[in-house]
């Protein structure tokens, strides 16, 4: 397994979400410090996950083959990398969401990439 070094270290995260409840996201985010351009969620896999599943837009298929490029993280952990998904995380299983260009606000969009089942 590879190490990392994230963009935000452990010590320097706030508390901006009382929860423990957790999602996966791409290292493309948390290593390079890119802001959220897709977000969806899925039905969770156990009691710990939200469903929420967060990408940069710059991933491509090779990259998100390899499940190295990804982790599992508390959603807090995100909201201090990109703070404007905190609107949208109460959003039901089956969403999915992308940034409007330039702005802190994602629209729902319809599902063409087979991403959600």
């Amino acid at each position: 397994m590879k190490s990392k070094t994230y963009k935000i270290p452990k010590e320097k995260l706030k508390k901006l979400v009382d929860s423990d409840i957790a999602c996966i996201a791409s290292d493309i985010i948390t290593v390079d410090g890119k802001r959220v351009k897709y977000m969806y969620r899925e039905a969770p896999e156990n009691d710990f996950d939200s469903g929420w599943r967060f990408f940069s837009g710059e991933e491509t298929q090779e990259y998100t083959d390899d499940y190295q490029n990804f982790s599992l993280y508390k959603i807090n952990t995100i909201v201090n990398y990109d703070a404007a998904i905190l609107g949208y995380l109460d959003f039901p299983y089956e969403t999915c969401l992308e940034r409007i260009l330039g702005t802190n606000k994602f629209v729902v969009v319809e599902n063409t990439s087979g991403i959600v089942d």
